[in-house]
């Protein structure tokens, strides 16, 4: 049981950078995730906490299942299916006054153009 245990540390988190991630960032202080299918909400919460150095108030997940994929062996076979690997994403809520810098940039580039 302790070899299926992972650190707080080896989860890696990524951030989402869609639109519809920027929109629930500005609407309700959400941040999107992809995450290990494996990890759980603590190890999820205590990776964004360590990583991001902010409070986390609420996490919801989703296993969005994979898509299948018709392709083709040659002009005249048959064309098989397969199925692209399923994806975990993480619905982190941040407490009051706590954000992350993902989609920020600095003022002063804007300015110059």
């Amino acid at each position: 049981m302790a070899g299926r245990r992972r650190s707080i540390m080896s989860i890696l988190i990524i951030p989402r950078p869609t639109e519809k991630a920027y929109t629930q960032i500005t609407d309700k202080n959400t941040y999107i995730f992809d995450v290990p299918l494996t990890a759980n909400k603590q190890q999820i919460a205590a990776a964004v906490e360590a990583q991001f150095e902010v409070k986390v108030a609420g996490i919801k997940t989703l296993v969005q299942q994979g898509k299948a994929v018709r392709f083709s062996r040659g002009k005249n076979r048959y064309p098989g299916t397969t199925k692209r690997k399923d994806t975990k994403k993480a619905y982190v809520k941040l407490a009051e006054g706590s954000s992350i810098q993902v989609f920020d940039q600095p003022a002063e580039s804007e300015e110059k153009k």
